[in-house]
C-alpha cells in the first residue's frame, strides 16, 4: 500500500513539474498569452483619459477602437478577450493601467456573469499562469493554484508535443497569427463578409438565464467588485449588452439584472435601440462576432450612446469609416 501511494504521489508531482516548467502550448495558448500580454502593454503606455473596451470576443470582434475611440477623441485599447480567460486575472491585468478619467466599456459575454466558482478556477488561463507566471497565478488564490495545477489532461500532454515541435521548426508562430488578426488598438480585422461562415452561427437561440441566477452568480460578483474598486479610483465604468443574434434573446428582467450589476456598484450602463441585435447575415462566424462592415456600424451607435452617457462632445465618423459601414447588410 505505502508503495502505491509512493507511486501515486510520483505521478502527481512529475505532472505538476512538466505542466509547470516543461510541457507548453505556445500556439493555442501562446496565441491567448502574447494576446493578454500585448494588450496589457500597450493599455499601460496610454495616456489618461482613455478608453478601454472590455469583453469577450465580443470586444475586439464586434466592437472597434479605431471608430469609437475617434469619435469620443480618446485613445483606445480594445481589452477584450475570449471567454474561458479567468476575469480575476484579466481585472488583475489591466486594473493598475487604469487611471482617474479613464473610461471602460463593458459589453460582456452573457456566460460571463453566470460563470460559477469553480468554473472561473479551472479558467484556460490558469494552464498559462502555471507556465508562465506562477507570481500572478498565486496571486489570484490557493483555489486558482490548485485549479490551474490540475487543468490538464494526457490529450493536452499530446497537444504540447506536437504544438512545441511546430514552433521548433518554425512552422508557425502566435505572434505572425496575432499580427495578421489584430490591429494596433487590439480590434479584430480581416473579417470580410466574403470570408464569413456564417455556418458556425447557432440553429437556434441560446437560453435566457433568469434575472434572479444573473444577480448571484460569481462571474456578476467579480465584474461588481471591479466596478466598485474603478469607481473609487475615479474610473468611469460602463457597461453594455453583447452583440446578439435577431430575434430578441434577453428578457427586459435579464436585462435589468445585468444594469443592476454595474449600477449597484456605482457605474453606468447603455442599451442601445436595437438591442446590439443583428441578422444572421451580419455576423462572421459567431454571434459575438460582427463582420467587419457590421463591426463598423455598430460601433458607430456605440459611439454615440457612449457620448452621450459621458456628456462628451461626439466627432463625426470618417467617410472612409462611414462607407465601409454602409456595406453590412442591414
Amino acid at each position: 500500500m505505502l508503495r502505491l501511494l509512493a507511486c501515486c504521489g510520483l505521478s502527481i508531482f512529475l505532472y505538476i513539474l512538466l505542466f509547470s516548467f516543461s510541457l507548453d502550448r505556445p500556439l493555442s495558448l501562446g496565441l491567448l498569452n502574447l494576446e493578454i500580454q500585448q494588450k496589457s502593454s500597450r493599455l499601460a503606455t496610454l495616456p489618461s483619459p482613455k478608453l478601454v473596451i472590455l469583453a469577450g470576443s465580443n470586444g475586439p470582434y464586434s466592437h472597434s477602437c479605431v471608430v469609437i475611440g475617434s469619435m469620443l477623441n480618446l485613445p483606445c485599447e480594445n481589452a477584450g478577450i475570449a471567454v474561458g480567460i479567468g476575469l480575476d486575472n484579466l481585472f488583475a491585468q489591466y486594473g493598475p493601467s487604469l487611471h482617474h478619467g479613464d473610461v471602460v466599456y463593458m459589453p460582456m459575454e452573457i456566460v460571463q456573469y453566470t460563470v460559477t466558482r469553480a468554473q472561473n478556477d479551472t479558467s484556460i488561463d490558469g494552464a498559462i499562469l502555471l507556465r508562465h507566471n506562477r507570481k500572478a497565478l498565486g496571486a489570484l488564490g490557493m483555489e486558482r493554484v490548485l485549479g490551474a495545477a490540475f487543468s490538464s489532461s494526457f490529450v493536452d500532454f499530446l497537444d504540447s508535443l506536437a504544438e512545441m515541435s511546430v514552433v521548433h521548426f518554425r512552422l508557425l508562430s502566435a505572434s505572425a497569427l496575432i499580427a495578421a488578426e489584430y490591429n494596433t488598438e487590439g480590434d479584430r480585422i480581416g473579417t470580410s463578409l466574403a470570408t464569413a461562415n456564417q455556418k458556425l452561427l447557432p440553429s437556434s437561440q441560446h437560453l435566457d438565464p433568469s434575472a434572479d441566477r444573473i444577480a448571484h452568480a460569481y462571474g456578476s460578483a467579480i465584474i461588481q467588485h471591479f466596478v466598485a474598486s474603478q469607481k473609487r479610483s475615479g474610473v468611469e465604468v460602463i457597461g453594455g449588452l453583447p452583440t446578439q443574434l435577431q430575434p430578441p434573446q434577453l428578457s427586459p428582467g435579464t436585462i435589468a439584472a445585468i444594469r443592476s450589476v454595474y449600477v449597484s456598484a456605482g457605474g453606468g450602463f447603455i442599451v442601445l435601440n436595437d438591442f446590439s441585435q443583428y441578422p444572421r447575415a451580419d455576423f462572421y462566424d459567431s454571434e459575438d462576432h460582427l463582420a467587419q462592415p457590421c463591426q463598423y456600424k455598430h460601433s458607430i451607435e456605440v459611439a454615440e450612446a457612449l457620448g452621450r452617457a459621458l456628456r462628451r462632445a461626439i466627432l463625426p465618423p470618417s467617410a472612409a469609416l462611414i462607407r465601409i459601414a454602409s456595406t453590412c447588410p442591414s
